[in-house]
């Protein structure tokens, strides 16, 4: 069996699996139209046609059903004996794909995932950053990144041991003008940065002491849905923000911003990566989950029995 037959039966099963000729492109890494040309060349040597297509949707026909229930199972054990042959590479090598937080990614980035590569410089790693959660194995990843609570419970996790928290800053020039408020219903009475999520939805500012739980929905002048923005606006005073205290961390050192109403914001779950259990995992996979348990244990240790 060629490569390139392969390849097209590969890109049957990922559009019966994304119902998208669109998706199927981007999950392969192709353009929409070589994807189309591919399948068209298939259907034409077969003598039948997989898919029927419309502007709107893709579904697969009866003969292209029946061809999918064959093939997937036979593709699975192809790529299960490619990976079983992999994992005795004495070099890592080949691509991970990773979906996380943007908040996630950029605290284990340098620590962890470049300081990995510098290592195994023939390992190509693809991070997604998004804010919603996805299914990991339907969207072809191999690791998820996420706080711990909200990792699957089918899914083995592997807890990174990051202390982390909210912050709420403002810059000094800020807090002189205007003071720095001391529980969050002060918050009513100061110009915030807003922000939104991805869904679109207005993000209330949440706050929690001695067990009690509140949320502040701020106002102020501007609204941003991107935090490196909020740090921005922070810092050249526009108003109060709320942010992971890691992307700031290195501003309050500096003194560039200022932490307010710290005994309100406690430390949230840690990151964990997570993944499905797998039969043979290639060496860069089994050699990047090593990475992460010796970063985890190395943060344990500097943390102290």
């Amino acid at each position: 069996m060629t490569r390139s037959v392969l390849a097209e039966l590969d890109a049957v099963l990922s559009i019966a699996r994304l119902g998208s000729f669109r998706a199927a492109a981007l999950d392969l890494g192709l353009s929409t139209t070589a994807l189309s040309n591919s399948i068209a060349k298939l259907e034409q040597r077969l003598g039948i046609r997989l898919f029927n297509r419309t502007t709107r949707s893709v579904s697969l026909t009866e003969a292209g059903k029946t061809f999918v229930e064959r093939v997937g199972p036979a593709m699975t054990d192809i790529h299960d004996a490619m990976l079983a042959a992999q994992s005795l590479q004495a070099v890592p090598t080949g691509t991970l794909r990773i979906n996380a937080f943007a908040t996630a990614a950029r605290e284990v980035m340098e620590p962890l995932i470049l300081s990995f590569l510098q290592r195994h410089p023939q390992v190509h790693i693809d991070l997604v950053t998004e804010g919603r959660l996805i299914d990991i194995v339907a969207a072809g990843f191999d690791l998820g990144l996420r706080p711990a609570d909200l990792v699957p419970n089918d899914m083995i996790a592997v807890p990174l041991g990051l202390k982390r928290s909210n912050a709420v800053v403002a810059s000094p020039a800020f807090l002189r003008t205007h003071g720095a408020p001391t529980v969050p219903a002060d918050l009513y009475r100061f110009r915030c940065i807003r922000a939104r999520l991805p869904n679109n939805a207005l993000f209330r500012w949440r706050f929690e002491k001695d067990g009690e739980a509140v949320q502040i929905d701020v106002q102020g002048a501007i609204t941003l849905d991107e935090p490196s923005l909020v740090r921005i606006a922070a810092q050249n005073g526009i108003g109060l923000g709320y942010m992971m205290e890691a992307d700031v961390r290195e501003d309050i050192a500096a003194g560039r911003l200022v932490r307010v109403l710290e005994d309100w914001t406690p430390a949230l779950a840690p990151l964990a990566l997570y993944y499905p259990g797998r039969k043979n995992p290639p060496a860069a996979f089994t050699a990047f989950i090593k990475a992460a348990r010796d970063f985890a244990n190395g943060r344990q240790d500097q943390l102290g029995p």
